[in-house]
């Protein structure tokens, strides 16, 4: 099989890339990478020396492709299916692009942070960084709140590469910084995401993992 993905069910940034390769059915071999075991974290770091994932093997054309946007777009491009992740249209393109760093950048690089800062050790917490992660992700969700109060995924009528982004991200930030009664649309948007069968199989897949998340509260 020419496709083969190097991930973390658990990892929200991997589920991103699962999304659209489910989307599509797009054949491909699944390889989860355990970096706490010596050998895995040495062959993923021989073929991705900064070790972060998911990363994308395409053994037809000989190519490394990191990053889940990255991966996602070499899909569109490469291996498109019934649902196409990014506009031809130019300018639907950047905003569909915009939206996608939003939630990677806004919703869940904060989530990261409160969720890294209850796996320190109690003398090297960072409540301040919480406290900002915390604010960051009540304002992204009054953003979400107005962008979405008249659509059904985040470009309008069809599905893309910004709600592969959303949905895992929601769905760790919900459970960090709930939604609250405030924000009933984005619940509504996170429920059409949760609805969707690729976000649900990334989900089921997920969660034999799911001892794993750091519950506890440690701001």
């Amino acid at each position: 099989m020419s496709l083969r993905l190097l991930f973390h069910p658990l990892s929200s940034f991997c589920q991103k890339a699962l999304i659209a390769l489910y989307e599509n059915d797009t054949a491909f071999t699944p390889q989860i990478v355990d970096l706490g075991d010596a050998a895995d974290r040495e062959a993923f770091l021989k073929l991705w020396p900064i070790g972060k994932f998911p990363v994308l093997r395409d053994e037809r054309r000989d190519l490394t492709i990191p990053e889940s946007t990255i991966i996602i777009e070499y899909l569109d491009t490469h291996y498109p299916g019934v649902t196409r992740f990014v506009s031809a249209d130019a300018d639907e393109a950047w905003r569909m692009r915009l939206w996608d760093r939003f939630y990677d950048l806004y919703v869940n690089d904060p989530m990261q942070k409160i969720v890294g800062n209850r796996l320190r050790p109690a003398d090297a917490r960072d409540p301040r960084g919480v406290a900002d992660a915390r604010a960051r992700l009540q304002t992204a969700y009054g953003m979400i709140e107005r962008e979405m109060a008249a659509k059904t995924w985040a470009m309008g009528d069809d599905f893309g590469m910004a709600d592969c982004a959303a949905g895992p991200a929601l769905f760790y930030a919900n459970l960090v910084e709930p939604f609250g009664d405030n924000h009933k649309t984005v619940r509504a948007y996170f429920d059409r995401l949760m609805a969707r069968p690729s976000f649900a199989r990334v989900v089921a897949e997920a969660k034999p993992y799911f001892h794993l998340f750091p519950q506890q509260d440690a701001a």
